[in-house]
């Protein structure tokens, strides 16, 4: 056999030491120079963090029972790149997941190396399909938010949406609080999206919320919603208001608009249903406006206690005829008498007695035209016009309640400042927070001012016990107590601003017991009921909250007061 020339050998071992020379350098330049990096790159690939959701703090009543919770939950995902049959898995999930196979595959093939196939399902669930073995499907912990007495304060709680931000009400408003700071997971996983054993796994634990304790009362909650409900569908009423408030404290004890909806089931609801229209809704208060206009006129000493008027049934004022609610002769009344009787022109006449500027001073010590500062998102501050827009009749309208607006809050307030002494105190819905880990935080002392003295506030109580017991207010008596209130019957106005809807009225009841020595200021408020009037419908409703709360928190009837002068006798 002939050999190969010597030069060829020569040729080929150059050629085979220039290929392992080059592999050399190649392998050199790899494990020296570039191995730092490269190793960080492997290191990123198999490497997986995900965030660790904090349990969101619950948010509870006054007296610590719960009101929203958070649930043990798990969010199911998928990495496509290690999804290896992509129809498979999604028929095996679709029935369990209850979504269309089809959908799923979309999702399963689709680009990226993330993609939730469901939200805040139940472990046990979660645990049911890791026992498919699918790979590529993996499971985070979350929580899921919980609302254990289903409507109950639903308004005034809001709600959570699936990543767990709060979306409405208290939840919205103290999410920062409730919230807390999520952790973090690192894990080294395998080609096919498991934990590697013995790998890199680092985790940085989440921080909790903090408990955001109300001023609600649970059960007075319960009871209010009841009675409101109830009071709708006797009186064929769209829908209405109820609020009880401490005078003393400012504490909010049951707050609801009828109709309300279930925080569990928000997304099937309504928009409408979610306001929390005693905070976010004005009207025009009606009558119960004029105890403002009584409280400016006795303040003054614009008018005397025993002071008769000569009330006419109806009146021209600023080109307009203004009347009362039914025709009459000429009455001789005191302002006792107007209060009790609801007199419009009766009131018309007091005011120009006051007079526009100090009527407007009073409407502003009173609190409308601003946001009371309750804490609530979207809180409306009511509508008050200046003074330099008053008309010719303005002065005659807002003393009985017409060409302004208030919230059912702002009114509360205004009759919890009488019951209060004259001292108008800030509503609030917190009491303070828990921090998980240490004690009770209370939240700062409400701000209050003085609105009237307190000789004002005790005649004026004097004179909303009258109009209870021998007024307009009468179907708001309760045998063995003094209750102190106001009915009002207002106008709506239509939505383009050409007048007022024809027949149609929020009828309300403002007031407080025990008399003598207040403890709660109740507002029962119905929108366009069919028995119209305030005494007929709210009355009754506030009734029928003043019984529950005087069982639940105890209340003492209190002594007798004796009633305001009264003209002895009527034209």
């Amino acid at each position: 056999m002939r050999r190969p020339p010597l030069s060829r050998l020569v040729g080929l071992l150059v050629a085979m030491l220039l290929a392992f020379g080059g592999i050399f350098a190649r392998l050199t330049v790899l494990q020296v120079s570039q191995a730092a990096s490269l190793q960080e790159l492997a290191l990123r690939q198999r490497l997986r963090t995900v965030e660790l959701p904090a349990t969101r703090g619950e948010i509870v009543d006054r007296s610590g029972e719960p009101l929203a919770i958070s649930l043990e939950a798990r969010d199911v995902y998928a990495d496509p790149r290690y999804v290896t049959d992509p129809w498979r898995a999604a028929m095996v999930l679709a029935p369990l997941l209850g979504r269309d196979p089809g959908e799923l595959v979309r999702l399963l093939t689709q680009d990226g190396s993330f993609v939730y196939l469901a939200r805040q399902v139940d472990p046990s669930l979660a645990e049911r399909i890791a026992e498919k073995g699918l790979p590529g499907i993996g499971f985070l912990p979350t929580t899921r938010r919980s609302y254990p007495a289903g409507p109950l304060a639903g308004q005034v709680l809001g709600f959570v949406g699936v990543d767990g931000v709060g979306l409405a009400g208290l939840e919205l408003r103290y999410d920062d609080l409730l919230a807390g700071t999520p952790g973090e997971r690192t894990q080294e996983i395998d080609p096919h999206g498991q934990p590697i054993a013995g790998g890199i796994d680092v985790e940085r634990p989440p921080v909790p919320g903090s408990t955001l304790v109300t001023t609600i009362d649970r059960e007075i909650q319960y009871l209010a919603q009841q009675a409101l409900e109830e009071a709708v569908r006797q009186n064929r009423a769209r829908g209405g208001t109820v609020i009880v408030m401490d005078v003393r404290t400012g504490d909010i004890l049951a707050m609801a608009s009828y109709p309300w909806f279930d925080p569990n089931d928000f997304e099937d609801v309504p928009a409408g249903r979610y306001r929390n229209r005693a905070v976010t809704d004005a009207f025009e208060p009606g009558s119960t406006n004029k105890v403002i206009t009584a409280a400016a006129a006795i303040d003054r000493g614009a008018i005397g206690l025993r002071q008769v008027f000569s009330v006419p049934w109806e009146m021209r004022v600023g080109g307009y005829t203004i009347h009362d609610a039914h025709p009459h002769g000429v009455l001789r009344m005191t302002l006792g008498d107007i209060i009790a009787e609801s007199s419009n022109i009766g009131t018309v006449l007091v005011a120009r007695r006051v007079g526009a500027t100090a009527m407007a001073a009073y409407l502003d010590r009173f609190g409308l035209g601003r946001p009371t500062g309750v804490g609530f998102p979207g809180e409306s501050a009511g509508i008050l016009p200046p003074l330099y827009e008053w008309t010719g009749s303005s002065l005659a309208t807002i003393s009985y309640g017409q060409g302004i607006a208030a919230t059912p809050l702002q009114m509360t307030a205004v009759y919890a400042a009488i019951a209060n002494g004259g001292r108008w105190v800030q509503p609030r819905l917190v009491r303070g927070v828990r921090i998980p880990g240490g004690g009770f935080e209370p939240v700062p002392a409400p701000a209050t001012h003085r609105v009237v003295s307190p000789e004002t506030a005790a005649v004026l109580t004097r004179m909303l016990v009258h109009a209870v017991d021998t007024g307009t207010g009468v179907n708001a008596t309760i045998p063995g107590y003094e209750v102190a209130g106001k009915t009002g019957t207002a106008r709506i106005p239509a939505p383009d601003g050409s007048g007022y809807l024809s027949g149609q009225y929020i009828a309300s009841f403002i007031g407080f017991l025990p008399a003598s020595e207040p403890r709660v200021a109740i507002a029962a408020i119905l929108d366009r009921p069919a028995t119209e009037y305030g005494g007929v419908a709210a009355a009754p409703l506030f009734q029928e909250i003043a019984r529950s709360v005087i069982t639940r928190l105890g209340l003492e009837p209190g002594r007798p007061l004796p009633p305001p002068p009264s003209a002895e006798q009527r034209g």
